[in-house]
């Protein structure tokens, strides 16, 4: 059963943010761990934390909504949420936050996705599509293009983009795999083509012209990320 955030704040459902915020103040000074030393001071911090996560969920308008839906849940399903459920309200989340360039938001949410449903392809390939946004996650979104092509072969438009994050990673061989697979279940894609010359694939001497643009670059960015919204 999902934590019950107005019951850890001693708050009703329908206190309003004024209300919550006066209540956390009084609870963060009661329980703050510095005014307690030994076993008293590590039950502080844990219930510090607990009354800390409640301030911030229920000061949220989007995390409000979705902690009420989990607190009713149960009633409806005998106790156990729909992960499919759990995933869409995630799902939606991130398209929304990514759509409005705030990639942090949009990759935690599409994680969440992938952790309530794990095998929700569409989860994974939104990670993926949103980690291959800034360089420093491209492992991670490596992992999740993967994961998405995993749980859905022969799907072009996945192994498309995976050649395209594999590109930008500077891993050529698994790039143009992906590339090929792609093509081989599309057919011809030209977006493809271009991207497997500028690797060197089918380049006179083996090797791409400093002329051509790697899948990646920025120029090619916003268009191709806009389609798959």
């Amino acid at each position: 059963m999902s934590k019950d955030f107005y019951s850890i704040l001693s708050v009703p459902r329908d206190a309003k943010p004024p209300q919550i915020k006066r209540r956390f103040i009084e609870l963060a000074r009661e329980r703050h761990p510095d005014r307690f030393q030994g076993e008293d001071k590590i039950r502080a911090e844990e219930e510090f934390q607990s009354i800390t996560e409640a301030f911030n969920v229920l000061m949220d308008p989007l995390q409000r909504r979705q902690h009420d839906i989990d607190l009713t849940m149960p009633s409806r399903t005998g106790g156990k949420h729909d992960p499919g459920q759990l995933a869409r309200v995630y799902l939606n989340r991130g398209i929304r936050a990514y759509k409005s360039e705030n990639l942090a938001e949009a990759a935690d949410n599409f994680e969440r996705a992938t952790r309530a449903e794990p095998r929700n392809y569409q989860a994974w390939h939104h990670l993926a599509l949103a980690c291959s946004r800034e360089e420093r996650w491209l492992s991670k979104a490596q992992q999740a293009i993967e994961r998405a092509c995993e749980l859905r072969p022969g799907h072009a438009p996945y192994f498309k983009l995976a050649g395209k994050i594999f590109a930008m990673s500077k891993m050529t061989a698994r790039a143009k795999e992906y590339y090929n697979q792609a093509l081989k279940s599309g057919g011809v894609d030209p977006a493809i083509h271009k991207a497997l010359k500028a690797l060197g694939q089918g380049v006179p001497g083996g090797t791409a012209s400093g002329r051509a643009s790697e899948p990646g670059q920025k120029g090619d960015k916003p268009s191709r990320f806009k389609k798959v919204w």
